[in-house]
């Protein structure tokens, strides 16, 4: 009977184990539910900008690597003239060069309507493992393709300033005065996201 329980044991063992190992090799998505959600006709254009910069979607850690590799994506720092960059858990601190000189034009554009505050970044580049994380935490993220998935698009808080997390009315008119002006040029789409707090900000490729 011993051996008999002791083959039994052994035997869930190895299927406990086996099954943690293909879960950890198997994305957390499924991409033809991803790609089966249609976008919206606010986020369309979007995501047809983000498609412009020949970037395939981002759906793990080694594309992402492979667009730094290559030079196609650029460090952000974190902290520039106009802004700082909040810590991120679930995306990375790379775009596209278009991405991130945009990035800073906003900065310094926003710092110089304000003398010399700053404003938050508080997501940027995400691959879809990395949105399939954030969903776990956060069911507003969004299901299908997201900007955010090709490198050229990132989140600008609208109730953080300084580095301060408070309600500021007029810093954040100030805000989407820049992003306006950057927008009437052609240079940039964005949507004020209300449950995130934030600003999508999207780079188009001009």
């Amino acid at each position: 009977m011993r051996k008999y329980i002791d083959a039994f044991f052994l035997f869930f063992t190895f299927c406990f184990y086996h099954a943690q190992a293909v879960k950890k090799t198997l994305p957390c998505y499924d991409l033809s539910e991803v790609l089966r959600v249609e976008p919206t006709s606010l986020y369309k254009p979007h995501l047809d900008a983000s498609q412009s910069f020949g970037v395939k979607l981002l759906k793990d850690s080694k594309t992402v690597q492979k667009y730094i590799n290559s030079g196609k994506f650029h460090k952000i720092k974190k902290t520039g003239k106009g802004y700082r960059v909040q810590k991120l858990d679930y995306s990375r601190a790379w775009m596209v060069s278009k991405g991130k000189l945009m990035l800073e034009k906003i900065g310094t554009r926003f710092s110089k309507e304000t003398k010399g505050h700053t404003f938050t970044v508080s997501s940027i580049t995400r691959t879809l493992e990395d949105q399939c994380r954030l969903r776990r935490v956060n069911s507003n993220a969004a299901m299908g393709i997201s900007s955010h998935n090709y490198g050229n698009s990132f989140d600008i808080s609208y109730v953080r300033f300084n580095n301060v997390l408070k309600n500021n009315p007029k810093m954040e008119l100030a805000l989407e005065k820049t992003l306006k002006y950057y927008y009437d040029l052609g240079r940039i789409y964005y949507i004020k996201e209300r449950q995130q707090s934030c600003f999508h900000v999207t780079v188009r490729n001009y």
